[in-house]
């Protein structure tokens, strides 16, 4: 009897991995919000949600994530984007961490500046998780895009992030 259950989660668990593996999530389409969201860690996001910015999409976007390393002039120099732009419509945040940590720093920046919907810049491997601690941490009227930067993942890499996805989901079934 246990030797069925084991193998049934086990056949859940592969053919889960599968989905996510298959169908990673694409780039949105157009869509106006009030401000862009790109955690920190992979490439192209801080470029995509730069693009965003610069295609009038978002007027002021978020950088979460950013080591307390990072000088505000250095970003703005690895990055090409003049100080009148820093200045208006870039906020780097220094509190995050982790993704648990970045839907925080996020709330609380949404929350301040009472924007209602949101457009979510991370690597298509990552946005569902993403997504989710938002979607946890977040007022039900915030709308948020999912705009996710194509990548070329590893295998481990997949892995490791449909694991960190379950794990999350789990914790927030449970409360935690």
């Amino acid at each position: 009897m246990i030797k069925r259950v084991l193998s049934g989660l086990f056949l859940i668990w592969v053919l889960g991995f599968l989905w996510f593996a298959v169908s990673l999530p694409q780039p949105a389409p157009d869509i106006k919000t009030d401000a862009v969201i790109v955690p920190t860690g992979g490439p192209g996001r801080i470029a995509q949600g730069l693009a965003v910015l610069d295609k009038g999409l978002a007027k002021t976007m978020l950088v979460t994530g950013v080591d307390r390393e990072v000088k505000p002039g250095e970003f703005a120099a690895e990055f090409d984007v003049s100080q009148a732009r820093m200045d208006c419509c870039v906020t780097l945040g220094f509190a995050a961490v982790d993704t648990r940590s970045n839907a925080s720093e996020t709330a609380q920046w949404v929350e301040d500046r009472e924007v209602k919907s949101l457009r979510l810049v991370t690597t298509d491997w990552h946005i569902r998780r993403a997504a989710s601690e938002l979607d946890r941490t977040l007022p039900d009227d915030v709308k948020v895009v999912r705009d996710a930067v194509p990548s070329e993942p590893s295998l481990y890499s997949l892995l490791l992030e449909y694991n960190k996805l379950l794990a999350s989901s789990a914790a927030g079934i449970v409360g935690l």
